[in-house]
């Protein structure tokens, strides 16, 4: 009696190898640890803060619609801006920038001058999307 053996396929012949690997990149994917950049990170009061910010120590700037930057009511640009909060920092330790901002503002209006209170690193900033101030009228 003869016996027949049957050849037996290569590894790469079998689709399994490939459905191991591609669940092998799933698992990696799943397992890896995703960095995900969420905005910039700000040194905010904490909200139980009992800290006390004097009216000349807060400047409070409104963006509008078009980009145009407001400050006391007076249209200014980013050099007056600078230059606002430099002296501020100069003379109140506890300078803070509140950032009004129109819902329709230009984003590039908005990362410009969150960028320069990072780059004269305000202790206290915040910004808020929303109408400016009675005061800023």
């Amino acid at each position: 009696m003869i016996i027949r053996r049957r050849k037996r396929k290569a590894l790469g012949d079998s689709g399994a190898s490939s459905d191991i690997a591609f669940l092998l990149i799933i698992y990696f994917i799943v397992i890896a640890g995703f960095n995900v950049n969420k905005g910039f990170l700000l040194t905010l009061p904490a909200k139980d803060s009992q800290r006390l910010i004097l009216r000349d120590e807060l400047f409070r700037f409104y963006l509008d619609s078009g980009g145009g930057l407001m400050l006391r009511g007076e249209p200014c640009d980013l050099a007056a801006a600078e230059r606002e909060i430099r002296q501020g920092m100069a003379l109140y330790p506890n300078t803070a920038v509140l950032l009004t901002v129109d819902p329709l503002t230009p984003w590039q209006a908005v990362v410009d001058f969150v960028e320069l209170a990072q780059d004269l690193e305000v202790d206290s900033f915040s910004f808020v999307m929303g109408e400016p101030p009675g005061e800023l009228l």
